[in-house]
């Protein structure tokens, strides 16, 4: 499996972006998908998760800012990142996953940086 992000770069605060995260290698519709970020000095921190079914979780300080969706059909995951905020700076992975059978893949990063 491999994935690749894109979509990052340098928006003002209160800016949006948008990210995608193309699937290749697997069977996209079989993978849990899921966003996170790592901050310069922070540990990689977990955003955004949408089931195969398409359910989708969020971690608190992005709700009501950031969604995920997934289209099966062009095997891409999407973060709409909208009101974006100066600590909303870091680099962003896209992951897959099988939880069931411990499957588990990650892409390189975007990097989105958010001025004030």
């Amino acid at each position: 499996v491999q994935l690749q992000a894109s979509g990052g770069g340098l928006v003002q605060a209160g800016g949006s972006l948008r990210l995608s995260c193309a699937f290749s290698g697997g069977i996209f519709s079989m993978f849990r998908m899921g966003w996170y970020r790592q901050a310069p000095g922070k540990e990689r921190e977990l955003i955004a998760t949408i089931t195969v079914g398409g359910s989708t979780n969020y971690v608190d300080f992005v709700k009501g800012r950031f969604t995920i969706s997934r289209d099966n059909a062009k095997n891409t995951v999407y973060l709409q990142m909208n009101s974006l905020k100066v600590e909303d700076t870091a680099v962003y992975h896209c992951n897959a996953d099988i939880p069931a059978l411990g499957k588990k893949y990650w892409g390189q990063g975007t990097q989105v940086t958010v001025s004030s």
